[in-house]
């Protein structure tokens, strides 16, 4: 049909001119929100244009999902391969937590606690919105997946306690990485884990051999981190075509979700900033004092968007300004870079994985829910948030292990340059909060200024 193909030579245009615009190497966010402007655009056109024609809204819409389902197809790809290694890469470099006892215990236990009341939080700010991922997803093959749902809720129901745990555990890992059982990720994570433990004992026991196998996990880490932006290179496009089809398909209210994710992802954050602050006044210090002193930090971690690249402003403030030691100033912003971000790995997929449970059926306060959730955040939140676009990360592992779909998590990297300054902000507030609580609970203060300097260089 002349129309339908005159729809598509448009939005083949502008996929074009995002194309020159990554030529011409626009950051990937300003081409993302590009994107997501220029879909929304695109779909309110069809919807005023054809209002009276739906099925030529219909039959565009067929030929942009193929780029829209295709993207979300390929973050469903990268689950798997992404889960594994960074599960092996996140424990096999560890060995510094056996070698530092209850600092590193310590640390990474107060970056996990915050994370889960995080999770909390986020939980709570989105059931008040009234947040739902309904109308924004794709409808018919979520009601299909709800009844699966309901089903595999009846067998879940006649297991015993023991039984749920027995069937946590990894039986075939080659079945488990194709997504055979509704646990096959938990069963990932549990065997990246034991993978990484081994490697950790191999290095004790030969250190040649230690050192090779380590070399293999950061060489099997850095070729899944190209494939992973491979992966993000496409969003724009694939944001693109998932805006234009909610412009086109949704309601108002539905859109207006959107608007109401990214208020709602604010008060959550601001909410945690003062969990922060709460944490400290008991510690003994000011709360006022503390962000006053790590509002360089935060300011720099809002604007590069990058809380790896914050660690050494991290460490030397935390030595310079709060006199917390050197090793454990390493620790908390090392770890907190990859461990228990408060706002990537708890937030942010507790927000999206509420939003979709109504579309599945499930109860989203539901005490057993809400227990599951927080619980697969925390084992979520090693090692996968530290990677740029980390909160993505971390929502494409949660929510596929609680048995809901990643379509919502595709759509919702369209407004992510929106919030993710905010939430590396408050990732970075989180590894300083664990390291200044940590320096507290061991009364163990920096001596001198000399370890300051070598304490920065070494991160």
């Amino acid at each position: 049909m002349l129309t339908v193909a005159i729809n598509l030579s448009v939005t083949a245009a502008v996929i074009g001119w995002l194309y020159r615009l990554g030529r011409a190497e626009q950051p990937l966010s300003r081409r993302v929100l590009i994107g997501m402007v220029a879909g929304a655009a695109l779909g309110l056109m069809l919807q005023l244009l054809y209002a009276a024609s739906p099925l030529i809204i219909t039959e565009t819409l067929v030929w942009t999902n193929v780029i829209g389902s295709g993207y979300v197809s390929l973050l469903r790809m990268i689950v798997m391969p992404l889960v594994l290694v960074m599960m092996v890469a996140a424990v096999v470099r560890m060995d510094e937590v056996a070698t530092l006892g209850r600092i590193g215990g310590l640390v990474i236990g107060i970056l996990i606690a915050t994370t889960m009341i995080a999770a909390l939080i986020g939980i709570a700010i989105t059931s008040v919105f009234g947040l739902t991922a309904e109308g924004l997803t794709e409808g018919a093959r979520e009601l299909a997946r709800a009844e699966e749902l309901v089903v595999s809720q009846a067998n879940i129901a006649e297991m015993t306690f023991a039984d749920i745990l027995v069937s946590l555990l990894p039986t075939n890992i080659f079945a488990d990485l194709t997504g055979a059982r509704p646990t096959s990720i938990i069963a990932v994570v549990i065997f990246g884990v034991l993978l990484g433990i081994a490697g950790l004992q191999l290095t004790r026991d030969n250190e040649a051999q230690g050192a090779a196998f380590r070399s293999f996990v950061d060489t099997a880490q850095a070729v899944v981190l190209k494939l992973v932006r491979m992966v993000i290179a496409l969003t724009p496009y694939g944001v693109l075509a998932l805006m234009l089809n909610v412009m086109a398909s949704s309601s108002g209210e539905d859109i207006l979700n959107l608007i109401g994710f990214v208020i709602a992802s604010y008060l959550a954050i601001l909410i945690m900033f003062g969990v922060h602050g709460v944490l400290i006044a008991i510690s003994g210090a000011n709360p006022v004092e503390f962000f006053s002193k790590a509002w360089p930090v935060l300011v720099f971690a809002f604007s590069s968007r990058s809380s790896a690249a914050s660690i050494p402003l991290n460490v030397e403030t935390q030595i310079r300004d709060f006199n917390v030691a050197s090793p454990i100033a390493n620790l908390s912003a090392t770890f907190g870079a990859t461990i228990g971000q408060n706002g990537c790995a708890g937030i942010y997929p507790a927000m999206l994985a509420v939003m979709v449970a109504p579309t599945m059926g499930v109860n989203p306060l539901d005490p057993g829910f809400v227990a599951t959730l927080v619980g697969i955040v925390a084992i979520s939140s090693f090692g996968v948030a530290g990677v740029g676009g980390g909160a993505t990360f971390a929502a494409l592992i949660v929510l596929p292990a609680i048995g809901f779909p990643v379509v919502l998590v595709a759509l919702l990297i369209s407004i992510e340059p929106l919030i993710d300054m905010a939430r590396t902000a408050l990732n970075v507030s989180g590894s300083i909060t664990a390291g200044v609580l940590t320096s507290r609970v061991l009364d163990m203060p920096e001596e001198g200024t000399e370890s300051t300097t070598a304490a920065a260089s070494s991160t």
